[in-house]
């Protein structure tokens, strides 16, 4: 961090500890893209962990800042639904969004939009492709891609890490998951882009563009709807969805909704996780020694990872009746959000939570991926690609070097980079 910005920071953390707690909007997109959100969940999960904004841009709305209360909410899917959407949203966008595409059915991304009894057999649809035995046998092809990106980096040269390598990699597996034409696989991480991105930002230029790209992926999974239906099952996701009683007879929208959820949670996580952990490596040079000297800390370090960056910021529920949390009580029909970025950082439960330690004694605990009926189906082929990649890494590159500020998402749910500039001054 450079001296302006590390100037900005400190007047954005008395602003924010002056700031009368009713007037705090955790949600604040421009906090996340300038990296000054983290003095927010602090105070709050000092002073107001269950918090209550009566008015933004989201409309209103609760904040759920701490471990245990998150805990509390994720695993109580009966009087937190996620039917009405997962997703903090500018009411303004909403309105964009339906005068672009048209109206759509509440929630609509697919089955983490779904409660009990429509939720579990929808979800059991993809599960089998997310088996042990799948990963085993997907491994060594990811491997082998993994290697074919690190071969083909320039040495000595300052290039963009997310470009090159990070939006690569995530391609590749996600190609690989949906059986998508190798070929146009970075569609795959763009159309991501495209779902989640604000005009403006990344490669949103308007909400004109962003209708067209986003009929453009449903009309391309479509098509690989129609082919897996009229074939013979196979061991792809669309396959399985095409396939299964419980969703092969699912509306467009619905289908269309799992195609956001499987681009988007395929991309993200795994995406901004190897972005973060060449970040916080370099931030944290004590840890890369740690790393390469022992190569068996690699799961470890994932996992830290994914708990310090929370790739996805939080989770929105709406209460289906008043219930109390933290000694508040949430009415029937409130929007809460869970903010897995503060709880990841909540003392009470994890040790020196802001600081980048890749041997911690339990690294798995963390709650990026969520609890409950909702938790991340691919959880562990994240873990998977991330600790192939970082093994490859370590047998090519004795050090990958940040030469800049990375650029930061415009964006309070994905919580990641649009670049990270480095240079690898030399292969092993």
């Amino acid at each position: 961090m450079n001296i302006a910005m590390k100037m900005q920071a400190a007047d954005t953390a008395a602003e924010i500890a002056a700031t009368p707690l009713e007037n705090l909007n955790p949600a604040r997109m421009d906090r996340f893209r300038n990296g000054t959100h983290w003095p927010v969940f602090e105070r709050l999960r000092r002073e107001d962990p269950v918090h209550f904004t009566p008015e933004s841009e989201f409309g209103p709305y609760w904040s759920i800042t701490k471990w245990n209360d998150i805990l509390a909410v994720d695993t109580n899917h009966e009087a937190f639904s996620s039917a009405e959407g997962i997703i903090m949203t500018p009411l303004a966008d909403l309105e964009e969004r339906e005068r672009v595409m048209g109206k759509r059915p509440k929630g609509g991304i697919g089955f983490i939009t779904m409660d009990e009894p429509e939720h579990g057999p929808a979800r059991k649809a993809v599960t089998p492709t997310m088996a042990p035995a799948n990963l085993q046998a997907m491994a060594g092809q990811v491997r082998e891609r993994a290697g074919q990106i690190l071969d083909s980096l320039p040495i000595g040269k300052e290039f963009d890490w997310v470009d090159l390598v990070s939006k690569e990699l995530t391609a590749m597996t996600l190609a690989t998951l949906f059986d998508f034409p190798f070929e146009q696989r970075r569609k795959l991480p763009h159309w991501s882009d495209i779902l989640t991105g604000a005009p403006g930002h990344g490669p949103v230029e308007s909400w004109e563009q962003k209708g067209r790209e986003t009929f453009e992926c449903f009309d391309a999974f479509q098509e690989l709807w129609n082919q897996r239906l009229n074939s013979e099952p196979r061991n792809d996701l669309i396959s399985m969805l095409a396939h299964n009683p419980a969703t092969r007879n699912m509306s467009i929208e619905t289908y269309q909704g799992n195609v956001i959820l499987l681009i988007v949670g395929g991309n993200d996580t795994t995406r901004n996780t190897i972005t973060a952990s060449v970040f916080q490596l370099n931030k944290n040079p004590d840890q890369y020694a740690k790393l390469r000297a022992n190569p068996d800390l690699i799961l470890s370090m994932v996992s830290e990872t994914i708990r310090w960056q929370a790739p996805l910021a939080h989770m929105a529920r709406i209460a289906t009746r008043d219930v109390e949390v933290g000694g508040k009580t949430i009415r029937q029909g409130d929007r809460v959000a869970m903010w897995y970025i503060s709880g990841n950082r909540d003392e009470e439960m994890i040790e020196r939570p802001n600081e980048f330690i890749i041997d911690r004694e339990r690294p798995r605990q963390h709650m990026s991926f969520g609890f409950g009926i909702h938790r991340c189906v691919g959880n562990r082929v994240a873990e998977m690609q991330l600790t192939i990649i970082w093994e490859e890494i370590l047998k090519r590159f004795p050090e990958i070097k940040v030469v800049a500020d990375p650029e930061l998402n415009f964006s309070s749910f994905v919580h990641g980079f649009e670049s990270l500039p480095v240079i690898i001054p030399y292969r092993t």
